[in-house]
């Protein structure tokens, strides 16, 4: 929902006002239909490119309206042989999903879920046509001093097609990738994302697939 800020924002004729509307109502549109939606989402963490685990959760949403994580099957190494090793191997696994858990909510402000960060970044960065009927906003400071962030939209539906990041996280310095697709009827998801965090030689793929709609 557009906040009363927002509204405002807007109201005051901000610089690209029409654009940042058709992208709002867009979303907004997206989301409503997102909401009838299960899927599978696929995750697999590589440290210096080899895999360590691949993890498959099913999503739903829960009353909150947030998606629910729901574990289907986890294929990791096999744990170590001898108990102090086990306990080591252990401990950094809890450490390492602590960190995933708290890097994938300090993402989500990328997503500009709020019509607000999207009438930033908008407002603030010139709109560029790009091959394919693309338009594309760049801009700096979006979350955190110093990152940058690049949208990518359709110029005829206003959905996003693309998005990479470059931001810093617990100081180590993470660059983001996400390419999106769209179902026949239009729902338009994050078909593919890829986190990498140079400092600790982690790498995370992320594919979302098999959409069920709910209500059929």
């Amino acid at each position: 929902m557009i906040s009363l800020a927002a509204s405002l924002l807007l109201q005051a004729q901000v610089p690209n006002e029409g654009f940042a509307n058709a992208i709002i109502a867009a979303r907004q549109a997206n989301g409503r239909l997102m909401q009838q939606y299960s899927w599978n989402c696929r995750t697999e963490i590589s440290e210096s490119g080899v895999p360590k685990d691949t993890r498959i959760d099913s999503v739903t949403w829960g009353p909150d309206g947030q998606p629910q994580h729901t574990l289907l099957s986890d294929q990791g190494n096999p744990p170590p042989q001898g108990f102090f090793r086990r306990r080591i191997e252990e401990r950094e696994h809890q450490q390492m999903e602590a960190y995933l858990k708290s890097l994938r909510t300090f993402l989500h402000q990328y997503t500009l879920p709020t019509a607000g960060q999207i009438i930033n970044l908008i407002s603030t960065s010139p709109i560029l046509p790009v091959p394919g009927g693309m338009l594309q906003v760049s801009g700096s400071s979006v979350v955190v001093p110093g990152d940058t962030v690049s949208a990518t939209f359709s110029a005829t539906t206003r959905l996003t097609q693309r998005m990479t990041m470059m931001t810093f996280f617990q100081g180590d310095e993470v660059t983001v990738t996400v390419t999106f697709k769209s179902l026949a009827n239009g729902l338009n998801y994050a078909a593919y994302t890829q986190v990498n965090v140079p400092n600790k030689n982690l790498t995370l793929l992320i594919q979302n697939y098999d959409f069920i709609n709910q209500n059929l």
